[in-house]
Parts: structure tokens; sequence; C-alpha cells
């Protein structure tokens, strides 16, 4: 009998190592402390402060319903106070094994009598066990009622039954904190993570609901892709490792300057600047008139040339694209001179704000745009200093690569397809696909579902996109609100 539950015990050792599901692995335990004691119920509390809070209960008796468990929301919680045998077990950390509960003067059982009433059951035997885990610190109790002999009798707890539980209990207790612990540090990690995106949302109320509408759509589709054509779908730690690449991917953005991430239009901050040059230079023109009466139509014509310059500038700066001939008419509306409040002759525009205004799509210049650019560079940064490991490991890898394509057009690293993982295939096509439809962009409106999907499709003929991962996504329809 001994050998038989030594060998138990070492299953069960390694039963639980492998266990990262708390709810199983208290169930496991209790199930086989029932067992190796040959008990008719018991009861596992879990402690959470100055309380126990009821977990599970398992048990063969009749007069007990046969799923405890679903009860367990339900119950209240019992205060760590002597009203309660499980709390004086908590509270002096010690076993308490008593024959019969209707005879003891040492423990108070008022409870356990009244619930038998209702329940039309008899309480006899109970051994209850503190949780006590490597640091002498009591994490929860293993309550077992009524144990029982070869024939069905109730019988006391047998003391070396009671080591035997002890072994088990404490070995249970290492798990439950080594879980517990293990939560906390992702449950940090989990808080960090919604801390950034939140800095990140709050210093822009432009590209707000970007990573959250890409972690909407990445759980849809890995929800779909499980149910649907993965013939082992991802676990749940599989699972959130991919999302937490989605939070932190744009996280580089927290250093990149707010004039470039939120450049509304080309000439951005300079706008003021240009229009108030222009203002000192038609007030100049017109003060020259009043000088020189006779030379008034010419001063008056040079008015209207700058400021139909100007207007050329004001309408080109929100353009979402300009061609070849307007571009050409704004080079030379840049070189106009003009007189600024010293009576000099300048250009209207100075030569950034040439550059600027004559940005052919969008609106940033390529010293902007490779600014921009580099928040990738800064999120990988970012995430290296991060101690990422275990199925965590590839988090940094995967959120610094979401600008990367298969032909090696894209940065910053200009990787190629066979470098390329699933992951950041997919991280890619919501990225683009949120970046064309989303409503908050300061430089375009958004753009439909079809014509974005028309341009993925493009991407995915020239290949620069995964068109396998863009069918899926385009069947899950992950994208849809």
């Amino acid at each position: 009998m001994k050998e038989f539950q030594i060998d138990q015990l070492i299953k069960i050792a390694i039963a639980l190592s492998a266990e990262k599901n708390i709810d199983k692995l208290l169930d496991m335990i209790l199930k086989e402390a029932i067992t190796i004691s040959n008990c008719d119920a018991g009861t596992v509390y879990v402690r959470e402060g100055e309380q126990l809070f009821f977990h599970n209960t398992y048990t063969g008796a009749a007069g007990f319903p046969d799923d405890m468990s679903s009860k367990k929301k339900s119950m209240p919680p019992l205060n760590l106070s002597r009203e309660y045998v499980s709390a004086c077990a908590v509270l002096d950390k010690k076993k308490i094994n008593i024959a019969d509960v209707y005879e003891s003067e040492e423990y108070d059982f008022s409870g356990a009598k009244k619930y038998d009433a209702m329940n039309g059951y008899r309480t006899k035997s109970m051994l209850v066990i503190p949780l006590e885990d490597d640091k002498s610190e009591v994490v929860g109790v293993l309550q077992l009622i009524n144990a029982q002999d070869s024939n069905g009798e109730v019988i006391p707890f047998p003391v070396e039954v009671e080591d035997i539980i002890a072994a088990l209990a404490s070995l249970a207790a290492v798990s439950l904190t080594n879980r517990r612990l293990s939560q906390q540090v992702l449950d940090t990690l989990h808080s960090f993570v919604e801390v950034m995106v939140e800095a990140i949302d709050t210093r822009s109320s432009y590209n707000a609901n970007h990573t959250k509408s890409m972690v909407s759509y990445a759980r849809k589709f890995l929800d779909y892709v499980g149910q649907k054509h993965d013939s082992r779908p991802l676990t749940d730690e599989e699972a959130d490792s991919f999302l937490m690449s989605v939070w932190l991917h744009d996280i580089g953005k927290l250093v990149i300057p707010l004039e470039v991430m939120d450049k509304a239009t080309r000439l951005g901050d300079k706008k003021a600047v240009v229009k108030n040059r222009v203002t000192v230079a038609c007030l100049m023109e017109e003060i020259e008139g009043l000088k020189n009466p006779a030379d008034k139509d010419k001063h008056e014509a040079k008015i209207e040339e700058i400021r139909k310059a100007y207007q050329l500038i004001d309408e080109s700066d929100t353009k979402g694209f300009l061609p070849d001939d307007v571009l050409d008419n704004l080079r030379a509306a840049a070189k106009l001179q003009i007189l600024d409040e010293s009576g000099k002759e300048i250009a209207l525009l100075t030569e950034d704000e040439t550059v600027a205004i004559t940005v052919r799509k969008g609106t940033l210049t390529d010293e902007e745009r490779n600014t921009m650019q580099s928040h990738v560079v800064y999120t990988g940064k970012m995430l290296d200093k991060m101690d990422f490991r275990g199925i965590y490991a590839k988090v940094p890898g995967w959120a610094s690569s979401h600008h990367e394509l298969l032909d090696g057009s894209g940065y910053p690293q200009h990787k190629k397809a066979e470098d390329i993982p699933m992951e950041v295939r997919f991280l890619t096509i919501i990225d683009v696909y949120d970046a064309l439809t989303a409503e908050d962009r300061p430089y375009k409106p958004p753009m439909p579902t079809e014509k974005a999907f028309g341009i993925l499709d493009s991407m995915a003929q020239e290949g620069k996109i995964d068109r396998n991962i863009l069918e899926l996504f385009k069947e899950s329809k992950a994208w849809e609100r």
C-alpha cells in the first residue's frame, strides 16, 4: 500500500509540474487526495488576503449534488477567524485531524453541522491541511471529510495517510505559488503593454485607435483559423505572445517627434510662417505703390501674382497627390521674389519649405519619412531591453518587423520572404489594411474596404505580402466591426 502511494505521489508530482491551468491543477490535487485517503468528500479553499475562497468540491456522497464546483462563485468566502476550522488551520499553520466533529470541543463545527442538516448528511471525521509553500506562507487549505474503511464505514483519518496528504498539499502549494508568480509576471507585462499603448494614444490624437483595431483583427483571425483551418489551434500562451507583438508593434512611436507623426499637411507648422511672409510682402508692395503713384499698377500686379502663388501653395498643401505640372508650378512659385519687412528681396519659399510643398504624395518629406520609419528601429531597441523569454521570446522580432515585405523592399532591414515568419506576414497585412481604412489619419480620408483590399491584392501580386494569408484574412472577415 505505501509503495503504491509513493509511486502514485511521484506520478502526481509529474502531472502537477506539467499542468498550467490552476483550476485543473487544484481539481487534480483534490481528487488524488480523496483517492489516497479513501474519503467521502473534500474541498479546496484558496487564500486571498485575509479570506479563504471556496474553489472546488468533489464528493461521492448521495446527500450532495454531483457537481458542487458550479456553486463556487456563489459561495461566500470564509474570514480568517476561529469560528471556521479551515481558518484555524491557516492561522495556526498546522494539520487538524478530528475523529468526530460532533464530539470535538476544541473547534467550532456549527457551520458543518448546519450544512449537514440542510443536506441530510453526517460529517464525522475530518482532515484539514494548510497548503504551505516553500516560504512557509499558507496559500490555501485542503479539507477532507469522512475517511472510509474497506467496508465503507466512516473511520478517523489514519496518521500515515495524514503524512502523504501533507506531502501532496505541500507540492500543491509550491505549484500554486509558482503559477501565481508566473501569472503576476504576465499580468505586470500586460499592464506595461496597456500603459505604453495608452501613452502612444494619449500623446497623439491621430492614430489613436490603430493598435486597438489591429488587436481586434488579430483576435478574430486567430479564432477563425483555429476553428476552420488549423488542426491544432494555438494555445492561450501562443496566441497571447502573438497578440503581445501586435500591442507593441508601434511602441517606437513614443520617440518620434509629434510634428512628424501628426503632420496633417505638407507644410505643417511652416504654413503660418509662409502666410505671414505673404501678408508682409503684399503690404510692402502696397506701401511702395503709395510712395510711387506712377508705379501703382505695377505693384498691384505684383500683389496679384503673390496671391495667386500663395493660392496654389495653399491648395496643394492638403492634396493627396500632386502631378508633374502642379509640381513645376509650385517650384516656380517658390522662387518668386518678394519683399520682406526690411524691403529686401527674398524668395517666396525657403529651400525647406519648397521641399515640403513639392512632396508628390502624402505629407512627409524624405527626411521626415525616414524619421517616421525609424519607429520600427526604436521598437526593436526598446523591446530588446526587456527580458522576453520562452514562448514570448520572439515578440521583439515580430513587433519590429511589421514593415518588412517579402520582396525585400520593406524596412528597416529589407528582409526577404525566407526571413519573414507567418506571424510577421499577417501583422504586416493588418497594419496596411488599418492604415488604409483608418478614420483618424490627419493626411487622408478613410478608404473603403473594397478599395483597400484592391491595394492589398496588388501588393500580393507584386510579391510584397503573403497571398494565402491575405485570402484567409478576407475569408475570416475579422476586419468587420
